[in-house]
């Protein structure tokens, strides 16, 4: 009720192709959290951005290349780097990792039971303890956590400003050129196959 009137989440079923045709369009900032290192690089990114949507992400799968192309000024980065995760890991496994105090406030009020009565014990376990199979936090969720809060204190400023929101909008477009098809099969035919293009009459 809070936030009723401020908030809307909405889980669109059966998302297929026609429906993204849809969304993507509208969208104004697009989510792309995966660990870095762990994503085996969608398109879904790179059709947001072609589209004029900003993108909030870690360093990993096409985020790499679409920030590259698109300016690290027109995506919002947040998180820890695919060549930090396996010492983060090694950290978390000998209790050294110390929560971020706004991540346990986070899980304690999903144990209230605030979004329904389902037992929460098993994915929230997942993001706790140092180490055993299906805990200690193997995603680092709660390392990225206060990044990430940061981050979005930063879209939240940007998109208060019209003109810098719109500016990167439009470098985001710009700047998706290379995941055009148009550009992949020209460079797949010239350093791949070997072969020319055959212009039609």
């Amino acid at each position: 009720p809070e936030i009723g009137d401020l908030l809307k989440v909405v889980f669109v079923p059966d998302y297929n192709v026609s429906v993204a045709e849809l969304l993507i369009p509208a969208s104004e900032l697009s989510q792309h959290i995966s660990t870095a290192g762990m994503e085996a690089s969608g398109t879904s990114n790179m059709k947001f951005a072609m589209n004029g949507c900003i993108l909030i992400g870690t360093l990993d799968g096409a985020n790499v290349e679409i920030r590259q192309e698109v300016g690290e000024d027109n995506f919002f980065l947040f998180g820890a780097e695919a060549h930090e995760i396996a010492g983060l890991r090694t950290e978390r496994a000998m209790g050294k990792f110390v929560p971020d105090p706004r991540f346990e406030e986070v899980k304690d009020f999903v144990r209230t039971g605030v979004f329904g009565s389902c037992n929460y014990d098993e994915l929230l376990g997942s993001l706790e303890g140092n180490e055993g199979f299906g805990r200690a936090d193997y995603f680092l969720v709660g390392k990225d956590f206060p990044s990430y809060v940061e981050c979005q204190e930063k879209v939240d400023k940007a998109y208060q400003e019209q003109r810098r929101w719109t500016n990167m909008s439009i470098m985001n477009t710009a700047g998706s050129y290379k995941f055009s098809s148009d550009r992949t099969i020209h460079e797949y035919a010239k350093d791949i196959w070997n072969i020319e293009p055959i212009l039609l009459p």
